[in-house]
C-alpha cells in the first residue's frame, strides 16, 4: 500500500516489525495498531488528493510569492479573515485586494511589466493586511516568506518580509553534490552568530571559510547548525521561531547560507540543520501566531486555549490534525533539504510533540504504560512519521535526530515497521549523569561500572547519538565541563607562563577521559558543541538587558 507496510497480506494484516525485536510491544498493540493505522489513513487521504506526499510537501512551489510566465501570484491561507490585502514598498503600502477561494486561501496575481520585468522588484519589503474576524486590520509577514529583515539602525523596529527573487548572476551556483553519509557521525553543533572571536553576529561565509577548515582539521564529518530559521529575538537560540521557511538575516542572506552549505560539502562535510517544529514564537507582529485571532481550531495553525500554549516556553503549539498545518509543515522540511541542499534534521523538542503532558513535570520510568496512552499526542506521532518518511523519500541516505528525553521506544525503528522513523535518538541522558558526578561524586570514588551502565544504557536496534555536553550545558545560566571539573581555578592556576596548579591538570585530565569514554561507548555516532573540544571554560551569552546589551 501507499503507506509503506502494515498492508493485508492473504487476507489478514501482515504484523509490524517493531515486535520482533521488542517483545514488550506486544502489550501495546492496540495502541501501536491504531497509530500505524491513523498514519496509513492521513498518507493515503494525502495521496489521493494531492497525488503524492512529496507534490503536497511543495506547498512552497504555490503559497506565498511564486512567479509565473505573465504575472507574479501571491497566496496566502487566512479562512478567518474577511478581507486579504498584499502591501508593501513596491506599491507605496497601499492595498491590493485578494481574492477567497473555497478552502479559505487568498490569491492576488499580479500582471508583469509590458518589458516582462517582475512587478515587485528583488528585495523589496512586503507583508499582508488582513481585516480580522473582529473587523480590525493588522499587518503580518506572509506565512510563507522565505527572507525576513529588519532595520538595523532603528531600536524595537518591526521585521518585513522581503521578496527574494535575485537575477540569475546574483543566485548561488551549486559546485559540490551531497557527500555521503558516514555510518558513524562525528557531529560539531555549532551557532554561526556566535562562531566569531569579535563581539558581533558572525555571517554564514564567515563561518564557511574560517570555521569549516578548522572542523574539518578536526576530523569532524558533519556540522550540526543552530538558529537557522528566522527568530526576531536572537536571546532565544533560535528556538522561537518565527519565519519557518526564512533563513536567519542576521548572518547574512540565503545565497550567503548555501554558500556555507556548498563548502562544507565540497569538504565531505554532512550538514544538518536544526528544525524547530514542536512550538512557534508567540510573537504576533513578526511570526506566525500572528495569524490567529481567536478563530475555530481548524482555521488555525495552532490549538486553540490551554492546549495550544506551551506554559514553559511561552509559545504557540500547532494542530498537527489540519491539513495545512501538515502542508505547511511538511513543505518546510521539503523546502530545507531541496533548496538549500541541508542533509537531515534535528529535530527540536520531540517530547513536547509526542505527549499532550509535553513532558511537564513528568518523569518517566522505563514502564511502556507512560509511552503509550491516552497522554500520547498521536497527531503529532503521525506528523512526526510523515515527516521522516519525506526525508527519507528525498535523500536516501538523509538524517533525522530526535531531541526525546523519555525515551519512547520505536522512535528511531522505521516507519514502514511501525516506528516513528528516526535514525537517531540523542542520548540525553548522559551530560546529566556526567553534571550528577562531577558535583556530588569526589573523582577518586567514580564508579567505572556504574559510568559504563549509563553509557551503554540504549534500546537495542535503536540508534544513539552520544555526547558528553552540548549547547544545552554551555549557555547562560548552565556550566561547561571543563568549568564544572576547575571552577575559578582556572583565571588563577592555568597560564602559558607558568605550570598549571594541581586542580587544573586534573580538570584536564579528567575532561580528556570523560569525552573519550563518553565517545567510545555513548552511542553509535557523537556530537560536540563548538568550544567544548578545547575545554571553553565560559557559558556563551546572548546580548540582552542582563548584560546591557553586550556582544562580549
Amino acid at each position: 500500500p501507499g503507506a509503506g507496510g502494515g498492508g493485508k497480506k492473504g487476507g489478514a494484516e501482515e504484523r509490524l516489525k517493531i515486535y520482533e525485536v521488542d517483545p514488550q510491544l506486544e502489550a501495546h498493540e492496540d495502541h501501536l495498531e491504531y497509530r500505524f493505522r491513523r498514519y496509513r489513513e492521513q498518507l493515503e487521504a494525502i495521496e489521493g488528493s494531492e497525488g503524492s506526499l512529496d507534490a503536497f510537501a511543495s506547498g512552497y512551489e504555490t503559497m506565498g510569492f511564486s512567479e509565473e510566465d505573465d504575472c507574479v501570484v501571491y497566496r496566502e491561507w487566512v479562512p478567518a479573515a474577511q478581507s486579504v490585502q498584499l502591501i508593501g514598498d513596491f506599491n507605496g503600502w497601499e492595498g491590493w485586494n485578494l481574492e477567497r477561494d473555497s478552502f479559505g486561501r487568498w490569491e492576488i496575481r499580479i500582471p508583469k511589466k509590458a518589458n516582462g520585468e517582475s512587478p515587485i522588484p528583488h528585495g523589496s519589503k512586503v507583508k499582508v493586511r488582513i481585516q480580522t474576524p473582529h473587523g480590525n486590520w493588522v499587518d503580518r509577514i506572509p506565512a510563507w516568506i522565505t527572507y525576513a529583515t529588519v532595520d538595523a539602525g532603528q531600536f524595537g523596529a518591526a521585521y518585513d518580509g522581503v521578496y527574494w527573487n535575485p537575477p540569475r548572476n546574483e543566485r548561488h551556483e551549486w559546485r559540490h553534490g551531497r557527500p555521503e553519509v558516514p555510518l558513524a557521525l562525528r557531529i560539531y553543533e555549532a551557532h554561526v552568530g556566535m562562531s566569531g572571536q569579535e563581539p558581533r553576529v558572525s555571517s554564514y561565509r564567515e563561518f564557511a571559510d574560517t570555521v569549516l577548515p578548522r572542523i574539518k582539521a578536526s576530523h569532524y564529518n558533519a556540522v550540526q547548525l543552530m538558529a537557522i530559521q528566522e527568530h526576531s529575538y536572537y536571546g532565544s537560540f533560535g528556538y522561537h521561531v518565527t519565519n519557518a521557511f526564512a533563513a536567519s538575516s542576521r548572518s547574512g542572506s540565503p545565497e550567503d547560507l548555501k554558500y556555507l552549505i556548498d563548502t562544507a560539502h565540497g569538504m565531505g562535510i554532512v550538514v544538518i540543520m536544526d528544525l524547530v517544529h514542536s512550538h512557534a514564537s508567540n510573537n504576533a507582529n513578526d511570526g506566525l501566531n500572528g495569524f490567529d485571532f481567536g478563530q475555530k481550531e481548524e482555521d488555525s495553525y495552532f490549538l486553540s486555549g490551554e492546549a495550544g500554549y506551551h506554559q514553559l516556553w511561552d509559545s504557540r503549539l500547532f494542530n498537527y490534525r489540519n491539513w495545512e498545518v501538515l502542508r505547511y509543515l511538511l513543505s518546510n522540511v521539503k523546502w530545507w533539504l531541496e533548496e538549500y541542499k541541508f542533509d537531515g534534521f534535528r529535530f527540536d523538542g520531540v517530547t513536547s510533540m509526542l505527549y499532550q503532558h509535553h513532558g511537564i513535570n513528568t518523569g518517566f520510568s522505563g514502564n511502556y504504560a507512560e509511552y503509550f496512552g491516552m497522554a500520547t499526542n498521536v497527531d503529532a506521532v503521525v506528523y512526526l512519521m510523515l515527516a521522516n518518511k519525506l526525508i527519507h523519500d528525498l535523500v536516501k541516505d538523509g538524517v533525522s535526530v530526535a531531541e526525546d528525553v523519555s525515551g519512547m521506544p520505536t522512535l528511531c525503528r522505521k516507519v514502514e515497521e511501525g516506528g516513528v522513523g528516526f535514525d537517531y535518538r540523542l542520548a540525553m541522558g548522559v551530560p546529566d549523569k556526567w553534571i550528577q558526578i562531577i558535583k556530588h561524586v569526589p573523582f577518586e570514588e567514580w564508579s567505572m561500572g556504574e559510568l559504563v551502565s549509563t553509557l551503554c544504557n540504549r534500546r537495542y536496534s535503536e540508534k544513539t547519538i552520544g555526547y558528553s555536553e552540548s549547547h544545552d550545558q554551555s549557555i547562560v545560566g548552565d556550566q561547561t565541563i571543563a568549568f564544572r571539573l576547575m571552577g575559578a581555578e582556572m583565571y588563577e592556576g592555568m597560564s602559558a607562563l607558568d605550570e598549571p596548579s594541581p586542580v587544573i591538570e586534573r580538570g584536564i585530565a579528567l575532561h580528556k577521559m570523560i569525552r573519550t569514554i563518553t565517545m567510545a561507548i555513548g552511542g553509535e555516532s557523537w556530537l560536540n558543541f563548538m568550544g567544548n573540544e578545547f575545554g571553553h571554560p565560559e557559558w556563551i551569552d546572548f546580548p540582552r538587558e542582563g548584560n546591557d546589551w553586550s556582544y562580549d
